[in-house]
């Protein structure tokens, strides 16, 4: 990775996201020294521009950024670093330095399951429920989707609020699971869903089929 430090006079920003919420958490510099350093121990640490030192983020508070990843971008001036943090990152107690949150969203936790079912569909390891019902085969998995969906619609008419949580969540694990075993993934839902809230969605699917383009 080539990072052109004296562009900006030895130093390049360093703009930093939590690796899993996504969110940003602070703006900071770096040169090389500090680039070095990071890699080196795997904690974000920055150039003071104030104190005019090597400043490593919760070398006093306790709440470092404990390195994932780091990117330059397409002007090799700027880097994009990922990494966990371990408590608030501002000075001032909040989250982030621009006050919010750092919370992540929990629709995010979709994609994460989705990553750990293909990994399942990919080694299959022995003793998983997952392996299980991807060695019974499609037709099994879409059986148990219609149980689950089944058992969810109950609950919604009989049921409390907890228990429909608890059937819709079982539910959309065979369904992802249905999805890994066609090659799919719950993003390809997502896209479709998207795709339908054009108000002219309708229009140019009738459009389509119309021209033979859909069967």
């Amino acid at each position: 990775m080539k990072i052109d430090f004296e562009k900006c006079g030895g130093l390049v920003p360093a703009i930093i996201q939590d690796a899993k919420t996504k969110n940003v958490l602070m703006l900071g510099y770096m040169n090389q020294e500090a680039y070095d350093k990071t890699i080196a121990t795997k904690k974000v640490t920055f150039w003071s521009r104030s104190r005019n030192c090597l400043w490593t983020k919760g070398e006093t508070s306790g709440n470092f950024l404990y390195l994932v990843d780091i990117k330059v971008d397409c002007d090799n001036d700027t880097l994009l670093v990922k990494a966990n943090p371990d408590g608030p990152t501002c000075h001032t107690g909040t989250d982030t330095c621009w006050g919010e949150d750092n919370e992540q969203n929990p629709l995010l936790f979709l994609t994460e399951l989705q990553d750990f079912i293909n990994k399942r569909h990919e080694e299959m390891p022995e003793g998983s429920y997952t392996t299980k019902l991807f060695k019974d085969g499609v037709k099994r998995i879409a059986q148990k989707v219609g149980e689950e969906s089944l058992e969810a619609v109950i609950e919604a008419c009989t049921g409390t609020n907890e228990q429909l949580s608890y059937e819709v969540s079982d539910m959309i694990y065979h369904l992802i699971v249905l999805l890994a075993s066609k090659g799919m993934r719950i993003e390809d839902i997502a896209e479709e869903l998207h795709k339908r809230h054009d108000p002219e969605w309708d229009k140019k699917r009738r459009e389509a089929k119309a021209k033979g383009e859909m069967k």
